[in-house]
């Protein structure tokens, strides 16, 4: 009975150790539905960061622009609801039932069951196509190439910044990544890339060479951007001071390449002005990248869960609080490159407080982070500006706990700075609630 379905359990089933690479079961699951994938006009995103704010930005414009859009993010800050969202408004509860009903059904009559990243891409599109998105955004869930998403035809193709992640999947070297990320790309499909390290950018153009896919490449020496309070202000290629509601320092370019991925969908029929492309980007909102949350200390939370992601945090924390004395709550996943991470942040820091990302068995615990992090002020010691002896570094048994001590720490004056995990940010946003 549907009383005892319930959608958001059958649609996680597995979560993301139920890893199988591979678009058949998608393919023949999307072809029980109906195919709802060809209603719709897709832009397409992969990529290591930025992906979010990339789509976040995207849709923004399109929505500015009078379409319908559809944008299917993962994974979810605060409710599950949110990686499926039509005009940045969360699928309903009752939306989410019905959707996920016709997936089961489906499902339910293949061989091969699905993974739950390819019911979840499935009951999107279908939603997507039942309530008439006149255009939809698309974020890859992991990779590109073999990625449940990637059964699309999509208007544009985007590939945002390329580092080492989920190196046991894609591969250990930024080429072999580049790879998969490219693995979106398709004949004919116009293609907005990042400036890449040169070992990605071959490979993208290299695959884009052999499908005839024409590549565009944001020129981000355009850009003339600064700082108001936390906030970026910038002018870029006609564009004159675009004020952002996303903080950090890396929010310019990634609203440079929605930019140019809006041109390259004005050649595909697409009619967004200019006026449209500025607008979307100034009411864009994405929690959880570099997002002030609280004043008195000042609290940022940001997503920052790998090398690449720790470094752009520490470029944004040093422009806005170049006197350092950050508060860190950390907490990250073991399958990181955390010593990096620790070692971007480390010369900004106070103080930290680890803790574990929640109900995860890729967790780091909070006494290892702790260790790496004693481990790595002895060998700065002498290297960067700053006395070894104030850096305070405690294990929490909670988030709650890390997030509570931080700001009792820092004080009304001080600044706290919440990343690790992606996975963590709901109880972040929970625990700062309550103190």
């Amino acid at each position: 009975m549907t009383e005892e379905f319930d959608p958001k359990v059958y649609l996680q089933q597995g979560a993301w150790r139920d890893v199988r690479l591979g678009l058949h079961r998608t393919e023949e699951l999307l072809e029980r539905l109906g195919r709802p994938q060809d209603r719709l006009r897709i832009v397409h995103v992969a990529g290591t960061n930025g992906k979010g704010s990339t789509c976040a930005f995207t849709a923004g414009i399109l929505q500015a622009a009078g379409y319908k859009v559809g944008l299917f993010t993962s994974p979810y800050v605060l409710r599950f609801n949110e990686r499926i969202q039509v005009n940045r408004e969360d699928i309903s509860d009752e939306d989410l039932l019905a959707v996920a009903l016709e997936v089961r059904e489906a499902a339910e009559q293949m061989d091969e069951q699905p993974t739950a990243f390819e019911l979840i891409t499935a009951a999107a599109l279908l939603h997507f196509a039942q309530v008439g998105c006149t255009a939809v955004v698309l974020e890859v869930g992991l990779g590109g190439r073999l990625d449940s998403t990637n059964v699309v035809v999509p208007e544009v193709c985007a590939i945002t910044s390329i580092a080492l992640d989920h190196t046991h999947v894609l591969g250990d070297t930024i080429a072999k990544i580049a790879h998969e990320k490219a693995g979106i790309i398709k004949a004919g499909i116009p293609v907005v890339s990042y400036r890449q390290k040169p070992e990605a950018e071959a490979v993208i153009m290299q695959r884009a060479r052999e499908v005839g896919a024409p590549v565009s490449v944001p020129r981000f020496g355009r850009i003339h951007a600064h700082a108001e309070g936390l906030h970026q202000v910038f002018s870029y290629d006609g564009f004159t001071d675009v004020r952002l509601k996303l903080a950090g320092t890396y929010q310019p370019n990634n609203a440079v390449m929605a930019i140019e991925i809006a041109r390259v969908l004005r050649g595909r029929g697409f009619e967004i002005s200019d006026e449209a492309i500025k607008a979307g980007l100034e009411a864009t909102v994405w929690q959880g990248r570099f997002e002030v949350v609280r004043d008195n200390p000042t609290v940022i939370v940001d997503g920052g869960h790998n090398e690449q992601g720790a470094n752009v945090l520490a470029a944004s924390l040093r422009e806005y609080f170049p006197q350092g004395g950050v508060t860190f709550v950390m907490n990250v996943l073991r399958d990181k490159n955390y010593q990096a991470m620790i070692d971007a942040t480390l010369p900004l820091a106070a103080r930290y407080f680890c803790a574990e990302p929640p109900e995860n068995e890729r967790a780091l615990h909070a006494d290892e982070l702790a260790c790496a992090i004693r481990e790595r002020e002895l060998e700065f010691e002498g290297v960067h500006d700053y006395c070894v002896q104030r850096l305070q570094v405690q294990a929490c048994p909670s988030i709650a706990n890390a997030v509570e001590g931080a700001v009792e720490a820092a004080g009304p004056d001080g600044v706290v700075c919440c990343f690790g995990s992606l996975y963590a940010i709901a109880d972040v946003m929970a625990a700062l609630k309550s103190c």
